[in-house]
């Protein structure tokens, strides 16, 4: 990930809606969730989550999946982890155990 890659990544996170989309979908996991239902869970117009999952799936947060006619969209933790990556990439002027609380912060046991 390159300095426009995160600017754009954090660009699609700094809007209230999309933030709550991106975390509705990390925390259902790999198995998604369909786009009809995430804009119905934050009492959202379709049309509008459209543009929004537009937005997230452009910056390499997010990724459609088809379900027969059904599109789902998951969280791209590749996009997460890309994006943590480079904000953390000179982290600690070579004292790295003042990263070890953010690592165990961001890891988790799924």
């Amino acid at each position: 990930m390159d300095k426009k890659d995160t600017l754009n990544a954090l660009a699609a996170l700094g809007q209230e809606t999309r933030l709550d989309v991106f975390r509705l979908l990390v925390r259902a996991g790999p198995e998604g969730i369909p786009a009809g239902e995430i804009a119905t869970r934050l009492d959202t117009v379709q049309n509008t989550m459209s543009a929004h999952l537009k937005v997230l799936a452009h910056a390499g947060l997010i990724r459609p999946e088809r379900d027969g006619r059904i599109v789902r969209y998951v969280a791209d933790m590749t996009g997460l982890r890309d994006l943590l990556a480079y904000l953390m990439e000179d982290c600690c002027n070579g004292a790295p155990e003042l990263c070890r609380p953010v690592i165990n912060a961001v890891t988790c046991d799924c």
